[in-house]
């Protein structure tokens, strides 16, 4: 009669279905009537990722095999990005490009001399003294190895087999030919690293620019400017202040060496200062090399570990305290991603590699903190 008269139906209540709640309803119906299947995109993803993975492998496969090349260089381009901020300041005051280039590479090669003369000594006094030094030290620790009933450890240990000391001799013999074959490589090496020191100091600025301009935007020039200016004030300030709070370490390390009765003072001072620079591990072989050497000067126990425990302590509260209150939390470095690198480029370039761990991870941080700022969202509370 409705239909007749123009009306719309009457829908029956048992005819319309109930409705759903919520919306995960819905969802958790297409997933259990839908299988997932992986389609193209996944494909694509997964293609796009391994080709990464590929081009990852064969660049560190590069790097690993022209490092006879690759270490100097790259350790001549991050010695000359340290020494932008002073480079840029000789240039304002007029100083030319080439006379800054050879002022500073001059600068370089007086003091890896001044230190290498330092260590030449004293390292061919080990290693002539080496049998000597490893009976002495076996002597001195042999009491307290055999208070250690569960290391197994007792004087004919040390008379027979591959820790004796015939074995020690000639174990000695060899790290003197692993030395004289590693010479030529490394004078190889410093070679390079100076010529490619003092090219990148006189073309830094007119390699700069080439990268800007690499760029056809004005936004990605702003950009990279942005990205070469932090990467300079980082590494120069980082490293400026590295080296004046490592200085004081150094002279406090030498004090502690003078009063606590270890030769040559001086040097262990040295020691501190350089091993300063990398993290975790500097710090870990230095104070084992003050415990083994207090050790082998003193008979007590005591005053024997205790220049290693005030280096210990004195280098812990400057590290904790004092070097994050002069650099600010704006630089703070995560530690464990440090170790990590630490771990990967020692296992990459040797001992190189440790020193450059530090110096690339700064890079690195850098240049993804002006890449991706953090976005601090405000919070709309009400009113």
């Amino acid at each position: 009669m409705s239909i007749a008269r123009g009306g719309k139906p009457k829908k029956n209540v048992m005819d319309i279905p109930p409705r759903r709640e919520a919306t995960t309803s819905y969802l958790e119906d297409d997933m259990e009537s839908e299988p997932l299947v992986l389609g193209r995109e996944a494909l694509e993803v997964a293609s796009a990722w391994a080709v990464i993975g590929i081009f990852g492998i064969v660049f560190f496969a590069i790097v690993h095999y022209m490092s006879l090349i690759l270490i100097p260089v790259t350790l001549a381009i991050v010695v000359g990005l340290i020494l932008g901020l002073v480079a840029d300041r000789l240039g304002r005051a007029g100083v030319p490009r080439f006379g800054i280039a050879l002022m500073l590479s001059t600068l370089v090669f007086a003091a890896l001399f001044l230190i290498i003369n330092s260590l030449a000594e004293p390292v061919a006094t080990l290693l002539q003294e080496g049998p000597n030094f490893a009976e002495r030290t076996i002597n001195r620790f042999m009491p307290i190895l055999e208070q250690q009933h569960w290391l197994n450890i007792s004087p004919a240990t040390f008379e027979t087999g591959p820790m004796s000391m015939q074995s020690l001799i000639e174990n000695s013999g060899n790290i003197l030919g692993v030395l004289t074959s590693n010479l030529t490589p490394a004078i190889v090496q410093g070679l390079i690293f100076f010529a490619a020191l003092l090219l990148f100091l006189y073309g830094r600025l007119r390699l700069r620019r080439t990268i800007i301009m690499a760029f056809p935007k004005r936004r990605q020039r702003l950009m990279t400017i942005r990205v070469l200016n932090s990467i300079d004030q980082v590494l120069g300030y980082y490293f400026a202040t590295a080296s004046l709070c490592y200085l004081g370490l150094g002279v406090v390390m030498t004090l502690i060496a003078y009063f606590g009765g270890l030769s040559m003072p001086v040097l262990w001072g040295l020691f501190a200062f350089l091993s300063s620079f990398i993290p975790f591990l500097g710090i870990t072989v230095m104070t084992l090399s003050v415990a083994i050497a207090g050790i082998l000067t003193h008979d007590g126990l005591v005053f024997a570990l205790l220049p290693a425990v005030i280096f210990f302590t004195v280098h812990l509260i400057m590290e904790n305290l004092l070097f994050p209150a002069i650099m600010g939390r704006q630089w703070e470095i995560n530690p464990f991603v440090v170790f990590i690198a630490i771990l990967f480029w020692t296992w990459l370039w040797g001992a190189v590699g440790a020193m450059l761990a530090l110096p690339l991870s700064l890079i690195m941080m850098t240049v993804l903190a002006e890449l991706f700022p953090e976005r601090k969202t405000v919070p709309h509370l009400p009113g």
